[in-house]
C-alpha cells in the first residue's frame, strides 16, 4: 500500500493514509487511458447537424423545361443537388450513431490508471473531513489554503450536498462531483482532485469489485 498526506480544514497536515495498491499505485497506459477518453467522449456527443436530400426539399415538383429543344442541360427538378436550394448529397444526418462501446474492465482499468497517476504528481489531496457553514467563503478560502490553488480543481463529494453544491458552483475553477461516480474523463479535465476519506472509500469500494 501507499501513503498519502491528510489535510484538516485549516490546511495542515494531519496524518497520512493508507491507499489500495490495486486502486491508486497502478502504472498508466496512454493507449488504454485514450481509448476509453475517446469512446466517452463519443458517447456525449449528439448528432445535432442535419441536412435535407432532394426528396425532402420543399418545392421543385415540375419539370424546370421540357426535356428537348431548348439547347440548355437536362433538368427534372429545381431541388437537384446542382441547384442553389436544393438539396444535400450526403450530407450530416441526426440519426447518425456516435455511441462507442466500452468494457466496464477497461472503463475501471483507466479510471484506476488516472487516480494512480493524481497520487504519482501529488495532486490527489485528501481531507481528513470539514464543518461546512454553508457559505461560499467557506468554501473559497478552504480551497485557497489546500495545495494546487489557481488550478482547475474537481472536489468529490461522498455524499449529495445541496448547500455545498451551491456555494461551491460561485468558486473559479472549481467543479463537483459525487466521488463513486469519478470517470476518466473528469480525472483528465482537472489538474488537482479534492476528496475525503470517506470518498477514498468509496472509490475503492467502486473499483475494487
Amino acid at each position: 500500500m501507499s501513503q498519502i498526506k491528510v489535510y484538516n480544514q485549516t490546511g495542515s497536515e494531519s496524518g497520512t493514509l493508507e491507499l489500495k495498491e490495486a486502486v491508486f499505485g497502478i502504472k498508466p497506459k496512454k493507449s488504454v487511458v485514450h481509448q476509453v477518453f475517446t469512446a466517452l467522449m463519443a458517447n456525449a456527443r449528439e448528432p445535432w447537424a442535419h441536412t435535407k436530400n432532394k426528396g425532402e426539399v420543399r418545392g421543385g415538383g415540375k419539370k424546370p423545361w421540357k426535356q428537348k429543344g431548348t439547347g440548355r442541360a437536362r433538368h427534372g427538378s429545381i431541388r437537384s443537388p446542382l441547384w442553389k436550394g436544393g438539396g444535400v448529397t450526403f450530407g450530416p444526418l441526426k440519426t447518425r450513431n456516435f455511441k462507442q462501446k466500452i468494457n466496464k474492465k477497461m472503463n475501471q482499468l483507466a479510471t484506476k490508471m488516472c487516480l494512480s497517476d493524481k497520487v504519482f504528481d501529488s495532486k490527489l489531496v485528501v481531507l481528513e473531513d470539514f464543518a461546512y457553514d454553508g457559505k461560499t467563503k467557506f468554501v473559497a478560502n478552504l480551497r485557497k489554503i489546500l495545495p494546487g490553488f489557481g488550478h482547475s480543481t474537481l472536489w468529490l463529494m461522498p455524499k449529495k450536498d445541496e448547500k455545498f453544491v451551491k456555494a461551491a458552483h460561485n468558486v473559479t475553477k472549481v467543479d463537483l462531483k459525487m466521488a463513486k461516480d469519478v470517470s476518466v474523463k473528469d480525472l483528465l479535465n482537472h489538474q488537482y482532485i479534492i476528496v475525503t476519506k470517506k470518498g477514498i472509500e468509496q472509490i475503492e469500494k467502486r473499483l475494487s469489485r
